[in-house]
């Protein structure tokens, strides 16, 4: 089966910098500064990429538009990207999932991009279904989406694959057909739904599963804050974990209708749970105001920065956000803050934290930072690919 769009001769790159030792040691990113010259050509094309002295150093596809113009597949000697490459690739991946998973998830991210080899394919799984993702023209334009669906479909014995295209609402079919409803999968156990069409993401915040995991085992006996709580997740793993009480709060109304939802199919009783629409920071202030306190509260919002232009601003909010949690946690209780910012880096997100806990005038001991599960693998090379930040502290 296809899995690549190429097939005209490959474009010849040449850097205008060195950048052997960073491509070598696995940071696949080239940008258009880092080139002599940028020839016109396809996005996706498939290209060699030459060091300054015009010796052959990386394969990989090339977009001519965009900032980021080349993204290196191999830096292999033979420097050959084919069909029996992306296969390897995809088996890879692959094995790395059937390795480390339980059969009590049945959610989880297939293909992870560069963390993968695979630049620019995203693939996640949700039970029957598979959601495909290209992150740009180069990406669309170097991958076979309908290849790559067919070998999901027969690899994985899954019967519905759907391709998802960045900042469009809806999907198209590549195997079966769209489904008509969310579709529902496992978590550790735990059931949810996920939207493939309409939902943030391709339907989940899959990235969230082992910190959701933690949030369970923090959970008992306490009542439980979830800001930004889209549809939930957090909630009923609190619910779950023996939370006396729990309060999802999200702007969404589609989004804390589907919480509700989550947390009746998991049988967890309906007066444990008390859904509300409203922005978050209102919420805060006026929570704040009533003297309302919690034993944990989860905050953990949209990306902030969505480019570096924006961090100031993004630095600004979180500590806001932090302050104004921190002020609603009951003393000697938990705050969970999270940032999915590529952007923010994590010494940045912690002085933040630092910050919004100074400015509610308590004090905080750090229990945990964690990350992306083993099913968002990222280069070693490459930080700012590990872009999820999850603090615990202990609010005093």
């Amino acid at each position: 089966m296809n899995l690549l769009r190429h097939t005209d001769p490959a474009v010849h790159l040449t850097l205008s910098r060195d950048l052997i030792r960073t491509l070598k040691r696995g940071h696949p990113w080239v940008f258009a500064d880092a080139l002599r010259e940028r020839p016109a050509a396809a996005p996706g094309s498939l290209a060699l990429l030459h060091d300054p002295q015009g010796k052959p150093l990386a394969a990989g596809m090339y977009d001519p538009g965009p900032t980021l113009c080349f993204r290196a597949c191999t830096v292999e000697p033979e420097l050959e990207v084919s069909e029996a490459w992306a296969g390897a690739q995809l088996e890879r991946a692959r094995g790395l999932r059937q390795a480390l998973l339980g059969g009590d998830t049945t959610g989880y991210r297939l293909l992870n991009g560069e963390g993968d080899g695979l630049p620019g394919l995203v693939a996640d799984v949700y039970g029957d279904t598979a959601v495909i993702r290209l992150d740009g023209d180069g990406p669309a334009g170097f991958w076979y989406a309908p290849g790559i669906a067919r070998w999901i479909a027969e690899t994985l014995q899954i019967p519905t694959v759907v391709e998802r295209s960045r900042g469009a609402e809806g999907g198209r079919p590549l195997q079966g057909t769209v489904p008509a409803e969310p579709v529902t999968f496992l978590e550790n156990g735990v059931w949810f739904t996920a939207d493939v069409l309409r939902g943030q993401k391709t339907g989940f915040f899959l990235d969230q599963r082992e910190n959701r995991a933690r949030v369970r085992t923090l959970a008992a006996g306490r009542r439980v804050l979830n800001l930004f709580g889209y549809t939930g997740g957090f909630s009923v793993y609190a619910g779950l974990g023996g939370a006396s009480h729990v309060t999802t709060v999200d702007l969404a109304a589609p989004a804390v209708e589907a919480a509700q939802s989550h947390w009746q199919l998991n049988g967890l009783p309906h007066r444990t749970h008390e859904p509300v629409v409203a922005d978050a920071f209102q919420f805060l202030e006026q929570a704040a105001q009533q003297g309302r306190q919690w034993d944990l509260v989860i905050a953990d919002p949209p990306a902030f920065a969505p480019n570096q232009a924006a961090v100031p601003g993004a630095l600004a909010a979180y500590r806001r956000l932090i302050a104004g949690s921190a002020a609603v946690t009951a003393p000697g209780g938990w705050l969970a803050a999270s940032s999915c910012s590529s952007h923010v880096a994590l010494p940045e997100f912690l002085t933040a934290c630092e910050a919004g806990i100074g400015t509610a005038r308590r004090r905080a001991t750090v229990l945990g930072i964690h990350g992306q599960p083993f099913d968002h693998p990222t280069p070693l090379a490459m930080p700012e690919f590990r872009y999820l930040k999850f603090v615990v502290l202990r609010v005093d």
